[in-house]
């Protein structure tokens, strides 16, 4: 730890690491990682310094910038501000959905087109498409009108919000949820975070989104970070060279733990930092 770098001698030397590596893949969570968590999802922006962040990052040699969020792509896009000429790479539904920049299929060999949102592995779901709306209509009937409880629509399932419930609303609204989807759905992948449960009939996840990633990308190492449950699948796929970090508090496999999206954001400015001075 220095003046310089608020950050212990081993994240310092774990930062150097992966800086060093010829062509580097910086996945990165947005709710509670990039951005503050927000009563209201929708609102959620990435911090100042993590805009920054990003931007210094994506405009690096052979560095690719992904955000890998549950967020459906759409939604995504919107409170990531995520422009059509955007160098970052996004994978929503975590990473069921995927749009790639322009120019990165004829710069990194890319299997898909550029510049446009796809499914990946996209399947006939139309059975699965009207079960989720059933499902969906029925969780907005019977627990919408719990104070603080919120049922959000996602492109392959849906969402139970409970985080402006008191607790003993928000177990209940759960625990019924749980039971709607465990009688109608039993198929269904279920995934849980902060204040949320989520429901969905595809079974991507973050850690398969991070596969995919590295393989289009010839990633030669990935920096991943994260703050909640479903990061800590992607966090535990990491390979020996990789850089997995913990956003704010909970049990994780993460090496490196930082405090919130503002300290995330100054870790990777020193990211760039080092990235700049050591990379091939």
């Amino acid at each position: 730890m220095t003046a310089d770098h608020p950050f212990p001698d081993a994240t310092l030397a774990a930062i150097d690491a992966v800086a060093a590596t010829p062509t580097l893949l910086v996945a990165l969570d947005f709710d509670g990682t990039l951005s503050p968590l927000h009563d209201v999802p929708m609102d959620a922006r990435a911090t100042p310094g993590g805009v920054e962040a990003v931007a210094e990052l994506a405009a690096l040699p052979r560095t690719v910038v992904a955000l890998v969020s549950g967020r459906t792509l759409r939604d995504l896009r919107i409170i990531a501000e995520h422009a059509d000429d955007s160098p970052v790479y996004l994978a929503g539904s975590h990473g069921a959905e995927v749009r790639v920049p322009i120019g990165f299929e004829a710069a990194r060999g890319a299997a898909s087109a550029s510049g446009a949102d796809f499914e990946r592995a996209p399947v006939d779901a139309s059975a699965e498409e009207a079960l989720r709306d059933e499902l969906y209509a029925a969780a907005v009937a019977r627990f919408s009108s719990v104070p603080g409880a919120w049922i959000e629509p996602k492109r392959f399932g849906f969402g139970v919000h409970v985080r402006l419930a008191t607790p003993e609303d928000g177990a209940a609204v759960m625990a019924g949820a749980d039971a709607l989807v465990a009688e109608r759905a039993p198929h269904w992948r279920r995934r849980t975070g902060k204040n949320i449960v989520e429901y969905a009939f595809r079974h991507e996840g973050k850690d398969t989104a991070i596969a995919e990633l590295r393989a289009q990308t010839g990633a030669t190492a990935v920096f991943f970070a994260g703050d909640d449950v479903t990061d800590e699948d992607a966090l535990r796929a990491l390979l020996p060279g990789d850089l997995g970090v913990r956003v704010g508090e909970g049990e994780t496999v993460a090496p490196v733990r930082v405090r919130d999206p503002e300290a995330l954001a100054a870790l990777l400015m020193l990211l760039v930092k080092r990235r700049r001075a050591t990379a091939p």
